[in-house]
């Protein structure tokens, strides 16, 4: 059979789940107003990060009686800090399905080692079963699983009137799905995921349940000073006027105005909520008919609307596995390169062997729409490459 080649090509082309894509129509010009060569702590310095947290405060609809803060070390650097402050009180409920769940699994346990707390875990492509926590505990758990496709569907599981923090990863849902706010006592994420800004900075988000526990407990442990929100047991209120723990790249912190602006300029967080949901129900359109791929989570209601994660579905390459499963992905993912029509769309190392499509709200869905033929033709061109070697 004839593989013809499709014609027509994504316009931008970077499918990667981080650091994503751009905005449309971004430039290195948009961030001429940069303030660099000045100090952060400067007066103008200040007025910059602080405009930042007013306007994600605005945006997301954060409540008044939140805090949100400006930390270093992307997502991970916020999440950490989040359970060096706020755990060790209680154990604690841990909900892993990806990569990432179980990284901070493994910290909790190995890392800060506190006792008799829970993992509640599950397959790639699936969530553990919700009803299983005990909310008198502390609970941690990632909204959207990145490197499995796999979200919560919503936050109506956890209890109003629970007894323990609740701690969320949420970066690659934040700007694209509802989170909602009031069940979650610490969110976290990074702004180079669904808008797709510059990397090494993250948001911290607290609900006075965790302003309060942060000065009303100390952990045993020691808490490393970049990570440190209190002084002699009080908030560090600073840090959520834009008064960092260490010094931010305002170039970092342009580019996140910058994709602010334009979140507000399309229509704010709904328009990027949409703009997602557009680009998944375009592969959701494509996988109906494909006899190639499926999706990773097979519940349409659990599945990311950012990080759209795919599996092999014909049996004869599923049985040839997963290390010549692996080799076959990243064949698909160099003809593609090769070809000039997407970046960086094999699965995580650590996930099932497969392609993984970022649809955040700065990638445009007329793209999702013109990769998906070329998918096709790449698979076959690379099983013709394989079996000729």
């Amino acid at each position: 059979m004839i593989n013809k080649k499709p014609i027509s090509k994504p316009v931008c082309i970077n499918f990667s789940s981080g650091p994503c894509t751009k905005r449309p129509g971004w430039s290195v010009n948009s961030l001429h107003n940069a303030l660099l060569g000045r100090s952060h702590r400067s007066k103008e310095g200040k007025i910059k990060l602080k405009d930042a947290i007013d306007k994600t405060i605005d945006i997301l609809g954060i409540p008044e009686d939140y805090k949100v803060g400006i930390v270093a070390g992307s997502d991970t650097g916020a999440i950490e800090m989040a359970m060096w402050n706020l755990l060790g009180s209680k154990p604690v409920e841990i909900l892993a399905w990806e990569v990432f769940g179980n990284d901070w699994k493994k910290d909790i346990v190995e890392q800060l080692k506190i006792t008799n707390s829970k993992p509640h875990t599950a397959e790639f492509g699936y969530l553990p079963d919700l009803s299983k926590i005990n909310f008198d505990n502390d609970v941690i758990f990632t909204w959207n699983g990145t490197t499995a496709g796999v979200k919560v569907p919503n936050a109506d599981w956890i209890p109003n009137n629970r007894k323990g923090l609740v701690l969320c990863d949420a970066t690659s849902a934040v700007f694209a799905q509802d989170v909602e706010w009031a069940k979650l006592d610490v969110v976290t994420y990074s702004w180079q995921k669904v808008l797709g800004g510059e990397a090494a900075h993250g948001i911290i988000v607290l609900s006075p349940k965790a302003l309060n526990h942060l000065e009303s407990f100390s952990p045993e442990w020691p808490i490393p000073k970049i990570f440190r929100l209190t002084k002699d047991n009080k908030i560090i209120e600073g840090v959520f006027r834009g008064e960092t723990l260490n010094t931010p790249s305002m170039l970092c912190v342009e580019d996140y105005l910058d994709v602010l602006g334009w979140v507000e300029k399309i229509g704010g967080l709904n328009a990027c909520i949409t703009r997602a949901d557009i680009s998944l129900s375009n592969i959701e359109n494509w996988i109906e008919h494909s006899d190639f791929f499926d999706f990773l989570c097979n519940n349409s209601e659990y599945r990311s609307n950012t990080s759209v994660c795919l599996k092999f579905k014909n049996e004869e390459i599923g049985n040839k596995g997963e290390e010549w499963q692996r080799k076959f992905a990243k064949e698909i993912g160099l003809i593609l390169e090769k070809e000039e029509v997407a970046f960086d769309i094999v699965n995580h190392r650590s996930a099932p062997p497969g392609l993984r499509i970022w649809t955040g709200a700065t990638v445009e869905s007329s793209d999702v729409e013109k990769l998906l033929p070329w998918i096709d033709w790449a698979y076959k061109q690379a099983l013709t490459n394989i079996d000729s070697n």
